[in-house]
């Protein structure tokens, strides 16, 4: 059993790393999207005052957590139909991803249907409990044995953002299957281009389930948003029957969200300026970064929002990891995400203000470009 999931995948890109490192000016690490910045004053003032909890937290969520996800829904997704009843906490929404097909009781004979272009943690819950993993964006192509769809939407790790009508379209044939349809939605925040200033969709829109949540269920998270990844600070929400069981048997496992957390994740939900802060801290970011990589001569495909560029060479996504190196730049390579893109690589905004211009210098220098 302990042969079921291949080694880590950043582990393939360490002699890589070792070489950006010996770049003359120190490594430009574009690779993993983990936040640099500080966690909001307002947020750590929340787990300071939080912080003597000597009993043991509620594992289906606190009042309060319960209230401020149901509000933010309402204000930020357009999501007006929730209940305490139909959101829950997770210690970080990569634990419900990888762990969902074994809370759904899943196992040999069943599907997980993930994206064309997914993130890593889908196959490995699927893995876990020897289901087949199906990557297909087309609802029609779906299996009939499927139990469990993800979506993603911001992608992870293309950006790519599902409107209203591809949205609704994989609830309608998820419904049809009598299968659990999963959106993952954590980068619903940092929207860019078309999407800058306008709500991007969740699987829980009206428009999108006709309100009516039977078997759906959207996973969040703050780790981007208010730079809450040490604190694995996330929940889900959508069908109350199927939280209801999720929370029974996280509370026979001991799955518990700390207090200090739950109140902190309420707290940040209520405060929208921080997040707004980050986004223009992001958007500074991909601004500097976004024209040195097409400069370079990359092909850049939807990142329509989130915190990555998505960008081909047209060459294997080894070879441009390797090429990269070479100017002490680390990104991530596209294989780690499925077959359909062995061409691709992922660059993450998620570096500090200097490194990202630094970064963006070295692409620009590269050709003998002037940077900006």
């Amino acid at each position: 059993m302990f042969d079921r999931l291949p080694e880590y995948p950043w582990e393939q890109l360490k002699p890589y790393a070792e070489k950006a490192r010996a770049h003359s000016g120190g490594l430009v690490d574009l690779s993993v999207g983990s936040p640099v910045d500080p966690t909001p004053e307002i947020i750590r003032a929340a787990l300071e005052a939080a912080s003597n909890s000597p009993g043991y937290p509620s594992t289906g969520g606190s009042p309060e957590f319960k209230a401020a996800v149901v509000e933010w829904f309402a204000r930020r997704r357009q999501v007006s139909g929730l209940t305490p009843a139909n959101v829950m906490p997770s210690i970080g929404s990569k634990e419900l991803i990888s762990f969902l097909p074994l809370l759904l009781g899943l196992g040999k004979g069943d599907v997980v249907v993930q994206p064309k272009v997914a993130y890593t943690a889908y196959i490995v819950g699927a893995a876990l409990v020897d289901a087949e993993i199906v990557s297909e964006d087309d609802p029609s192509l779906w299996p009939a044995n499927t139990k469990l769809i993800w979506i993603n939407s911001p992608g992870n790790p293309d950006g790519r953002v599902l409107d209203v009508d591809r949205m609704k379209a994989a609830v309608e044939r998820a419904r049809e299957l009598g299968a659990v349809l999963a959106s993952d939605e954590c980068y619903a925040e940092l929207g860019w281009d078309d999407w800058s200033n306008k709500l991007i969709p969740s699987v829980l829109d009206p428009r999108v389930c006709g309100g009516d949540y039977t078997n759906i269920l959207a996973l969040y998270s703050l780790s981007k948003q208010s730079n809450m990844a040490g604190h694995r600070a996330a929940f889900a929400a959508g069908d109350a029957a199927l939280v209801k069981s999720l929370v029974n048997i996280r509370m026979h496992a001991g799955l518990n969200t700390p207090a200090p957390v739950q109140h902190a994740i309420a707290v940040a939900l209520g405060d929208y300026e921080h997040v707004a802060r980050e986004k223009e801290i992001y958007r500074a970011r991909r601004e500097i970064l976004l024209p040195a990589v097409k400069a370079f001569g990359f092909e850049v495909t939807d990142s329509e929002a989130g915190l990555y560029i998505w960008a081909t060479l047209r060459e294997d996504c080894w070879t441009t990891v390797a090429r990269m190196a070479e100017l002490g730049i680390l990104v991530a390579p596209g294989s780690l995400y499925g077959e359909s893109s062995l061409k691709h690589v992922r660059f993450a905004l998620t570096a500090t203000d200097e490194r990202i211009t630094e970064g963006a210098r070295r692409l620009e220098n590269a050709l003998g470009l002037n940077h900006r």
